[in-house]
């Protein structure tokens, strides 16, 4: 075989299998955190991450893509050829979005089918696509405020109605590449000897005039590669997640909480800032993610008890002594980090959103609990979605006699209280925090 035909074959194969990803992600309800790696193996570096920046662009961008589909294909594939659906969405995504040559995005997304085992459907592949660039659809307005912003119906209609000024521009932000922020682990290095090894090693990067540990990278590229990565110098944390620590404001002596930890960069963050705990107790439902969090504090040198239970269940777990702190980083909807993990937007559903409503309740009234008086809870969320952020603790407030806000900013009320970062904001994630202190 030449070197030629070689390539064309990886090349197919490429397209096959980020077809065969986005199908999982899309048909079947699996996560790319699932099905991502296992496509990817056996790939070279530079192919999986052009795996991964096909699969999340298709993700960004699939009402403008299955607008497109519509308008080209008669009626839709099923059974087993609905994963050809999938490959010309991702040939629509290559002539609209990449930098892929034309040519490459034709014949190579046709040449898939025969990976795929779907050959006959070779001509409809071929014509769809050409028919793309001869109505030239991706020069042509869509009018749909709703396709246009990438998002699914449902959250659009949310976010619409909590953000209204500012959609446009909430949309574009969760369709971009976020960047790479560091947390620089100031118990092993410092700032300035991390900084001079990184442009040592011809690395840019940028600091943040709002954190102090924080280095975001300019390109991306593989973390274990960095320097001090063995030594743990560093830990791979949004400026958003990094000011959990800070806005908890651990003290000496004190025994702190980390509720829903996995996988840990928080809770390496508090031990970071302050050494000198009484205990640092990593609770999560999640054993397997809690394994995670072990690496991680081994990786930088830290120490903490980790504890498998489902937070709710105090009785299952907790000790009686209470907490001076307590974060709880609380499940949620994850909208605010959907850039960063566009398959959010397919796998999650308008009717999740009051079941997790609910469970965050629940976990904040049972944490509540195990607070001693005179405590601090730092409720927190990677969401936008003020049912789960500013109206949850409003209503907890309404509700807790004992409880009363801790105001981050003069800005907070106890109706309209806490942080709301939204994705974009200073380079950050979304995310919402809100402090409460316990009479």
């Amino acid at each position: 075989m030449s070197n030629n035909e070689s390539n064309a074959k990886s090349s197919k194969t490429l397209r096959a299998d980020a077809a065969n990803c986005l199908f999982q992600i899309l048909e079947q309800g699996k996560s790319s955190r699932e099905c991502l790696p296992s496509i990817q193996a056996g790939y070279s570096d530079k192919d999986k991450a052009w795996l991964q920046e096909m699969v999340f662009g298709v993700l960004r961008q699939l009402p403008i893509l299955q607008h497109w589909l519509r308008a080209l294909l008669d009626k839709p594939l099923r059974n087993k050829h609905k994963v050809v659906e999938h490959l010309i969405m991702l040939g629509f995504y290559q002539l609209a979005f990449s930098r892929v040559s034309t040519h490459a995005a034709v014949s190579e997304t046709v040449a898939a089918t025969r990976v795929l085992k779907a050959e006959p459907l070779k001509g409809l592949v071929n014509a769809l696509l050409r028919n793309f660039l001869r109505q030239s659809l991706a020069d042509t307005p869509i009018e749909d405020p709703q396709v246009k912003s990438g998002l699914p119906k449902w959250l659009f209609k949310r976010l619409s109605k909590a953000y209204p000024s500012q959609i446009d521009q909430l949309s574009d932000a969760m369709n971009q590449r976020p960047p790479i922020w560091l947390r620089v682990n100031q118990l092993q290095t410092c700032s300035e000897d991390f900084q001079k090894a990184l442009l040592e090693k011809g690395i840019s990067f940028q600091l943040s005039d709002s954190h102090d540990d924080a280095i975001v990278l300019e390109k991306s590229l593989d973390i274990t590669t960095l320097p001090g990565y063995d030594d743990g110098w560093f830990a791979v944390q949004d400026g958003a997640a990094q000011l959990a620590a800070k806005y908890l404001d651990a003290q000496a002596n004190e025994r702190i909480l980390d509720c829903c930890a996995a996988p840990g960069g928080k809770t390496c963050h508090i031990l970071e800032r302050q050494p000198q705990l009484k205990e640092c107790i990593a609770l999560d439902v999640d054993e397997k993610r809690l394994e995670r969090v072990q690496e991680n504090l081994e990786r930088l040198k830290l120490s903490a008890t980790l504890i498998a239970a489902d937070a709710s269940d105090i009785e299952n777990w907790w000790d009686g002594e209470y907490y001076d702190r307590i974060l709880l980083d609380a499940p949620c909807s994850a909208t605010g980090v959907i850039r960063r993990h566009p398959d959010i937007k397919w796998l999650r559903k308008s009717a999740d959103i009051d079941v997790l409503v609910e469970l965050q309740q629940r976990i904040l009234s049972n944490m509540w609990k195990t607070l001693k008086p005179g405590g601090t809870m730092l409720y927190a969320t990677c969401s936008i979605l003020p049912c789960e952020n500013q109206q949850q603790i409003a209503n907890f407030l309404k509700q807790q006699p004992d409880a009363s806000l801790l105001a981050m900013d003069s800005s907070e009320t106890s109706s309209s209280p806490g942080r709301q970062i939204l994705p974009g904001e200073q380079q950050m994630d979304g995310f919402y925090y809100a402090r409460l202190l316990k009479s």
